[in-house]
């Protein structure tokens, strides 16, 4: 779903982010020699450096670490068909990216809980791109996918003023080498 909000950085979210989790990698390699970036860290190596961190690098860092942790449980959840785990994680990502990482706007924010609060056939939804402002994307049976978009396009006019896109896909076999 496009929130019609265009990606608008000022100029410095982007490095600051860059400098804040340099900052949290350079305190976990203090502590962890083997942790060059912060995908090499886990949450309790974070969690034992804590102290040496102020509260953003932190919260930073451990979006970083636990999106990683995420990401690992949303490939075994989709191997194994669990799209409802596949959901959690979805959830618990853009809650993440909006607390922690701090690159959601009200408006994606508006779209999740609109396609969270549908209820039946919703497994999960999350902003996704680079933030402050994009799309979100929704796990949804396809029998509901009609109804759940008409619900986020009035749910999301009356809160917003706005009319969203919403756009129904479906799963495709992702990439791979082609034949020339």
């Amino acid at each position: 779903t496009n929130s019609k909000v265009k990606h608008e950085l000022s100029g410095s979210e982007y490095p600051d982010r860059v400098a804040q989790c340099k900052e949290a990698t350079a305190v976990l390699s203090e502590s962890f020699p083997q942790v060059s970036e912060l995908r090499d860290a886990t949450l309790e190596m974070l969690e034992s450096v804590k102290d040496g961190l102020d509260d953003v690098a932190y919260r930073r860092a451990l979006h970083v670490i636990s999106e990683n942790a995420r990401v690992e449980g949303a490939e075994v959840a989709l191997k194994e068909g669990d799209f409802e785990k596949l959901g959690e994680l979805m959830v618990a990502s853009h809650n993440s990216l909006r607390d922690d990482f701090e690159v959601s706007t009200p408006e994606l924010d508006t779209l999740v809980e609109l396609a969270v609060g549908f209820g039946e056939g919703v497994m999960g939804s999350r902003m996704t791109g680079g933030g402050f402002g994009g799309c979100t994307v929704t796990v949804v049976k396809k029998e509901q996918a009609d109804a759940l978009a008409a619900h986020i396009k009035e749910g999301y006019k009356e809160a917003t003023g706005v009319d969203c896109e919403v756009f129904v896909t479906r799963p495709g076999p992702g990439a791979g080498p082609l034949a020339l």
